[in-house]
């Protein structure tokens, strides 16, 4: 098992800034540029947006997307970890493919929802709230999707299993473990009948092991 100071060390607490909600508005324009008012939106989900939206839709399809893939690439230190021993959750990397699902969201709901989505996943500028194509059984739609910013001081270059079973299995923030941050969104991708092979091998792993508790 790699030791801790094996582990990669998130930058200083101090590098991370929350958003106001004014930096927040202009990111939601700044998405929302494009948008017709009385049209419908797309969210494209692929780690907790899958089996906890926390918003409205009207309909949810699985759908791919080309050019970018799921990685735990991101350190949590509220939601599932701490300053002191932080976690890791999901972003989108460029290279490969990644599948999930897309929400569809009424027209008369896109700014409340946005507003609730950017609170959730926008809290330091984490992402880049960017508009792709999403491949679905019944047709491409625009899904907007949460690509991770690389410039950011939240992001890490995934670590090799090792480090990443050592650092799941130490980290618990106000939404709960990473251990089960990361085991819920395996088995909800695999109802939805989504094959992760790299997720499903690190989950297994992680089963096998002893409890931590």
């Amino acid at each position: 098992m790699t030791r801790f100071a094996d582990l990669p060390s998130p930058p200083a607490v101090s590098a991370f800034v929350r958003w106001s909600e004014e930096k927040m508005a202009e990111s939601i324009e700044a998405t929302l540029h494009s948008w017709a008012p009385g049209q419908d939106v797309w969210i494209f989900g692929y780690g907790s947006l899958i089996w906890r939206p926390e918003f409205d839709f009207t309909e949810k399809r699985p759908a791919h997307i080309q050019g970018f893939h799921r990685a735990l690439c991101l350190w949590s230190r509220i939601n599932r970890g701490t300053p002191e021993v932080p976690g890791l959750v999901f972003g989108l990397e460029q290279s490969g493919t990644c599948q999930g699902m897309v929400f569809r969201v009424a027209a008369e709901h896109v700014r409340s929802t946005f507003s609730t989505v950017w609170k959730r996943e926008m809290g330091t500028g984490a992402y880049h709230p960017t508009w792709l194509e999403c491949m679905t059984p019944d047709g491409p739609v625009q899904g907007l999707a949460f690509v991770i910013n690389q410039a950011g001081p939240a992001y890490v270059n995934e670590p090799p299993q090792d480090a990443l079973i050592e650092i799941i299995l130490r980290a618990r923030g106000t939404y709960g473990t990473c251990l089960e941050y990361v085991t819920q969104t395996a088995d909800a991708l695999d109802s939805a009948g989504i094959h992760d092979p790299r997720l499903m091998e690190l989950v297994r792993c992680l089963r096998q092991l002893p409890s931590r508790s």
